[in-house]
């Protein structure tokens, strides 16, 4: 079976993945997930963009044989910039309700003014240049299905976020030109960007097989049992 590398989103960690890498172990699967740098418990957070693609790029370029990239949400586009580098390395990228960028935009270019204007403002008072957790945010936006012990759970597992996974362009042209495999692991219950738009996002690559699962945005954590049983599928396309 092929190993599987997760990658988490914008205040997320590599301890968000645990549910469902325990679930694909079950199933024989190799699974490690990565912690971004800047998002570790005692990370800094005095991170470059140049930062995160570095470190995945190094990963995979590790790797024995060819794996299988899972990107949640912010992590579309740092595969966008990282999987180039290390395309020999990589078996298929499977985009979960992934940010997937045009080339020359970040993903501040899609977002309302008023909340970026707030996360801004907020990652500046922080002292640190991350945006603090909002739990309205989170609960409205992000974790909408969650019951109330999953969502304390949640909240107590994510960290504030480095503002510059936000704010910087990105280089997409070497990733469209790749020829690798690609599914979307659609969670139909987001409402964290307007309806359909991650579909558009994804099918501005190509036409590929998109799989869908009964889940918000924080299916990984918030149903996933749900959530792996979509994950393998695409796994198996």
């Amino acid at each position: 079976m092929s190993k599987i590398v997760l990658i988490h989103g914008a205040w997320h960690n590599g301890k968000c993945w645990d549910q469902v890498s325990q679930l694909l172990e079950k199933e024989g699967y190799e699974v490690e997930a990565l912690t971004l740098p800047g998002n570790g418990e005692n990370d800094s957070k005095d991170v470059t963009y140049g930062d995160y693609v570095e470190y995945v790029v190094k990963t995979l370029n590790q790797q024995e044989e060819k794996v299988i990239v899972v990107a949640h949400s912010s992590a579309g586009h740092v595969m966008q910039m990282a999987i180039p580098k290390a395309k020999d390395k990589v078996e298929k990228v499977i985009f979960n309700n992934a940010w997937i960028l045009p080339d020359g935009k970040a993903q501040f270019d899609f977002v309302p003014e008023e909340i970026k204007a707030v996360m801004r403002e907020e990652a500046k008072k922080s002292g640190t240049g991350a945006i603090p957790i909002d739990p309205n945010f989170v609960r409205g936006m992000l974790a909408t299905e969650a019951s109330e012990e999953s969502f304390k759970a949640l909240m107590a597992m994510l960290v504030t976020q480095p503002l510059v996974i936000m704010e910087t362009p990105i280089d997409a042209k070497d990733f469209q030109a790749l020829d690798i495999p690609k599914v979307l692991l659609y969670c139909t219950k987001d409402v964290s960007v307007p309806p359909g738009a991650f579909v558009g996002m994804f099918k501005s690559l190509g036409d590929y097989p998109i799989v869908e699962v009964d889940c918000d945005h924080e299916g990984l954590f918030t149903a996933p049992e749900v959530y792996t049983k979509g994950l393998i599928e695409c796994i198996k396309i």
